[in-house]
């Protein structure tokens, strides 16, 4: 298949055929990614894309999922969208869903009209990079939408009949009391906007960020693995929409949680005393 550049994909995207229908990310202004640093954006050509799915048809007979990259394929005229979605559930007899991450700005760009008609193209789920539930740390980190505009973003999703799922940054705002209030700001945050699914990953360091500077000259300092496992348990502390499957799995986290809440908040709070009381060893405490 033809991409431009690094791609990247949810975890959960892992068995998916990976359309690139723009380079980068629309945005790309977010102080802590570094994810598409090295594109410069733009949407590719419906024709190439076209041609592209006939390829990836020739190539792999029927898929059942399909992830639309890069950052942010929300951001394409709307006809183009319908032309791409048609042309895809055309092509694979056996798909089931078609995936993508969603800007927020360029969800907040989209009708709630125009949202409904591209659920009912066949584009299912919508990862949102919410990061935090704070305004002043989203405006910090230069995400490019107030906590309100996210929180619009967010619910024009679901009510648009998208399976909404959430994505925050633990760590983002630093240890002490900043931790503390972010957690609490997004888990309110997260009760308002009502997504299906949740996930907590942890900030790393990322090359060529304005945070990799902002810790490298002392003016931010990286949360400890038992600073970000307190923060993750506030956040599912303060969680009560539901039922809302929760995960902190990823690769940057240093206790894999997976649950349902509210029903398996004891269980996470649970597994979360035990690593902090040293009763099972931290991805980070391993050297992984």
């Amino acid at each position: 298949m033809r991409y431009e550049g690094a791609i990247f994909r949810p975890p959960g995207e892992w068995k998916s055929y990976l359309l690139q229908c723009t380079v980068g990310c629309s945005h790309n202004k977010c102080t802590f990614c570094g994810m598409y640093k090295d594109k410069a954006f733009h949407i590719r050509k419906l024709s190439d894309i076209l041609e592209d799915i006939q390829m990836a048809k020739a190539r792999y007979g029927d898929v059942k999922r399909i992830f639309l990259c890069d950052g942010d394929a929300i951001v394409m005229k709307q006809e183009e969208l319908l032309a791409i979605l048609e042309a895809l559930y055309a092509a694979f007899p056996s798909l089931e869903r078609v995936n993508t991450y969603a800007g927020p700005r360029s969800t907040l760009s989209k009708t709630p009209e125009q949202l409904r008609e591209l659920r009912q193209a066949g584009l299912v789920r919508a990862y949102l990079g919410v990061e935090t539930g704070s305004g002043a740390l989203l405006e910090k980190v230069k995400k490019g939408v107030s906590r309100e505009e996210m929180l619009e973003a967010g619910t024009r999703l679901r009510e648009a009949g998208f399976d909404l799922w959430a994505i925050v940054l633990m760590g983002l705002a630093g240890p002490g009391e900043a931790s503390r209030e972010h957690a609490q700001a997004t888990a309110d945050l997260i009760n308002r906007m009502k997504p299906r699914h949740l996930s907590a990953m942890t900030y790393m360091v990322a090359d060529n960020t304005d945070m990799e500077l902002d810790v490298l000259h002392g003016r931010f300092q990286v949360l400890t693995p038992e600073e970000a496992l307190a923060e993750t348990r506030l956040l599912i502390q303060g969680l009560e929409t539901g039922p809302l499957h929760f995960t902190s799995d990823h690769a940057s986290n240093y206790l894999p949680l997976k649950g349902t809440l509210p029903d398996g908040r004891e269980k996470l709070l649970s597994l979360i005393d035990g690593a902090l009381a040293g009763k099972t060893l931290l991805r980070g405490r391993r050297g992984l």
